[in-house]
């Protein structure tokens, strides 16, 4: 019986490179110039195959070691020496059954009902779905003998997060409480709000099916806090109340029809297509003793600050005396949704489905900001902006934020001027 170290071949410059996968596994048949490893260098990553064929009887490596020219990987015994056991007289050969494997629609991506088959993919797909948390093995591949290549790691994604979906939707299982509430204490059971209970599955479905990713800034709104205290009725000469949302409105206003793609849904996005609109109808979240209701400001490009802040005030109370129309839910470009009348800074707003967006404003706050080689207090507005990583990149947002700012800056009198 025949034993052989299979060992680290030349790699070139490669030396002392991180393993970031081991594909086999003790007892396991092996062929030559079969996968054995992964190992990456900060340039890029590289399968070492197998020098010979035999059945691995010892694994001298793992995930994280660092491999060099020379080094032992594994101990095979050699396929040629194996001996053939000879069957008993008169006992028929065991039948062979086929390992089944399940596949869906040719449209959609399988998954394979028997894992022990190692899927074929070069290093920097195996690094993409590994990044991903993705366990390559369980991705159909749509290239020749079933390789795998980026695109159908994508779908499997993709599939993956719909059937979560539905999954936590459509089952019936539910985790048990070993003890009850009303144990520990005195309990009320009370009916859940009809607003939250309709909002509910909205909420679910945005968090389950958008990646959301959220950009926190501050927008320094010195000049316009000072103008908005100002300002007086030209007729009594009593101060004139004009909500600061009215000011952030008509800032998210100019900067969408700077990024348009802030102003788009993807509703279509598995046809690959995208809606861009051409209106600007800015949803507010409204708190309301019933729950959280998004009503739209319509066509706030064309109005001016005082009439956006009258309507402010008008589609509010009308979400709290639950006499909004429906249809006024609906239909948005983007959401604003502010915490300032109540308090905190930043968090993590969700994003209105099927919008592609959504800013959060904290609570305003005094600060001493370092300006011209000198501390000095400024009055800072917190913004959050989370946005769908779908069809939003992080220096769009990035850039889209530096516009919101400078829209509600010290220029803002001429850059929200109508």
């Amino acid at each position: 019986m025949s034993k052989k170290d299979i060992k680290v071949p030349n790699i070139g410059e490669f030396k002392d490179v991180e393993i970031i996968e081991v594909l086999i596994k003790k007892g396991q048949k092996i062929k030559k110039n079969d996968p054995l490893i992964t190992i990456e260098s900060d340039k890029s990553s590289v399968e070492i195959p197998s020098s010979d064929d035999g059945t691995v009887i010892s694994l001298n490596v793992k995930i994280g070691d660092k491999v060099s020219e020379g080094d032992k990987i594994i101990e095979i015994e050699r396929e040629k020496d194996i001996g053939v056991r000879e069957l008993p007289k008169n006992q028929p050969p065991k039948e062979i059954k086929k390992k089944e494997v399940i596949r869906n629609n040719e449209s959609e991506n399988v998954i394979l009902k028997d894992f022990s088959t190692k899927a074929s993919a070069s290093p920097k797909v195996r690094k993409f779905a590994r990044e991903l948390g993705i366990d390559i093995n369980r991705v159909s591949g749509s290239e020749r003998q079933g390789r795998v290549i980026e695109s159908d790691v994508k779908l499997f994604i993709a599939n993956k997060s719909d059937k979560s979906f539905e999954d936590q939707n459509t089952t019936k299982e539910k985790i048990e409480q070993e003890y009850s509430h009303s144990e520990f204490g005195k309990v009320d059971i009370k009916d859940i709000p009809r607003v939250k209970k309709l909002s509910s599955k909205y909420l679910m479905n945005s968090w389950t099916k958008i990646p959301h990713v959220t950009n926190h800034d501050e927008a320094d709104i010195t000049e316009l806090e000072e103008f908005r205290s100002s300002l007086k009725d030209i007729y009594t000469g009593e101060r004139k109340k004009i909500t600061p949302l009215a000011f952030i409105v008509k800032a998210l206003t100019a900067s969408l029809k700077k990024f348009p793609n802030f102003n788009t849904s993807i509703d279509d996005i598995e046809n690959g297509k995208m809606t861009v609109k051409q209106y600007y109808h800015v949803g507010i979240a409204v708190d309301t003793p019933h729950g959280l209701m998004v009503p739209k400001l319509r066509n706030a490009d064309n109005k001016n600050i005082s009439l956006i802040s009258t309507e402010l005030k008008k589609i509010s109370q009308q979400c709290r005396d639950l006499k909004i129309d429906k249809k006024e839910l609906f239909g948005g470009s983007m959401t604003i949704t502010s915490l300032g009348g109540i308090g905190g800074s930043f968090f993590t707003p969700i994003i209105n489905y099927p919008e592609v967006a959504i800013l959060g404003v904290g609570r305003v706050e005094k600060k001493q900001v370092f300006i011209d080689g000198k501390f000095v207090t400024r009055t800072m507005l917190p913004l959050s902006l989370s946005y769908d990583h779908r069809i939003i990149d992080g220096a769009e947002a990035a850039r889209f934020n530096n516009d919101l700012k400078e829209n509600l800056g010290k220029n803002f009198a001429y850059k929200l001027a109508v």
